[in-house]
């Protein structure tokens, strides 16, 4: 795990996970770990002028995907295949976290995340979050931070 090859501190949260394709397991890592739903973030992968791109924003958001590609000097935004998100990062959808990817990729967290002490996202694999500081999650990641959530 990427956090743990550095000085980062970090807490491991693990839930039990449910649901299949389609399932909103963000929301229901919130609700299992009884937190506030803009604390938890989920990483969401598209492509920004056809490059691979992490968008992290709280599961009580959606990306929005003309600010994603703002925030990278990009013109338009689609989601990725999940296949292909899948792929690029070595981690499952509904698991795939901001660290740790198999290849890294761009990466814009929300401007929300600075508002909270920590914020908790996908550890790698669906059943487990983590628990960090913004700070650390940017740093880690070499994000980018702008307004990327919508509603």
């Amino acid at each position: 795990m990427a956090a743990g090859r550095t000085k980062t501190t970090y807490t491991l949260h693990p839930y039990e996970a449910e649901g299949g394709d389609g399932h909103s397991y963000g929301t229901d890592a919130a609700d299992a770990l009884g937190i506030s739903r803009g604390r938890v973030f989920k990483t969401l992968v598209a492509e920004v002028d056809g490059v691979l791109t992490v968008g992290v924003v709280p599961v009580s958001t959606s990306l929005d995907l003309k600010a994603l590609a703002a925030a990278v000097g990009g013109k338009r935004a689609v989601m990725a295949d999940p296949a292909l998100a899948e792929k690029a990062t070595g981690y499952v959808r509904g698991g795939i976290s901001p660290l740790g990817q198999r290849k890294r990729l761009r990466t814009v967290v929300d401007a929300s995340a600075r508002e909270q002490r920590t914020v908790y996202v996908s550890a790698g694999r669906r059943g487990l979050q983590m628990e960090l500081t913004p700070a650390d999650l940017i740093a880690l990641t070499e994000a980018v931070v702008a307004p990327i959530g919508a509603g």
